[in-house]
């Protein structure tokens, strides 16, 4: 990976699996130019979605999102490429459906805040940490896309 590049990780909650949306996300950040560098569908563990929601432990919600993210498939996903973790963020779209912006994912595929179809990284750290918890060591594949020259300049 190169220095200007970075790895950000976004989940596609079961919602989302649920409701067939699975390949308008992908081709959302494909189009965008990030690339796909790790890809797995999963019923993650209550011990996996007690730690990846860790920072909300002991808020009235906490409960409510580990049974949720635990209560069907979620497709797991690793992008990377330059400023990803921002515009993904932007791509996604405000917490809240109902005040997101259209044209983001969930200005556009979702309505209720507890069923916001994704989740992504909010920092570099954060994407790291949710990485190594969701994905093993040589689950991430390593490539170059051709489109390179196309999306990047030198």
């Amino acid at each position: 990976m190169s220095a200007q590049q970075e790895r950000t990780f976004i989940a596609l909650k079961p919602d989302a699996v649920q409701r067939n949306l699975v390949g308008e996300v992908i081709r959302r950040f494909e189009a965008k130019g990030f690339k796909l560098v790790g890809l797995k569908l999963v019923k993650p563990s209550v011990e996996t979605a007690e730690e990846h929601y860790a920072e909300h432990k002991g808020k009235g919600f906490y409960k409510g999102l580990v049974d949720f993210i635990t209560s069907g498939p979620v497709v797991a996903m690793v992008w990377q490429g330059k400023g990803v973790v921002a515009s993904a963020r932007k791509l996604i779209g405000a917490t809240n459906p109902l005040t997101s912006e259209p044209g983001t994912i969930r200005g556009d595929l979702a309505v209720d805040v507890g069923r916001n179809v994704i989740h992504g990284s909010d920092s570099t750290d954060s994407a790291q940490r949710e990485i190594s918890l969701w994905f093993k060591e040589g689950e991430i594949a390593d490539w170059t896309p051709v489109s390179n020259a196309w999306v990047y300049e030198n």
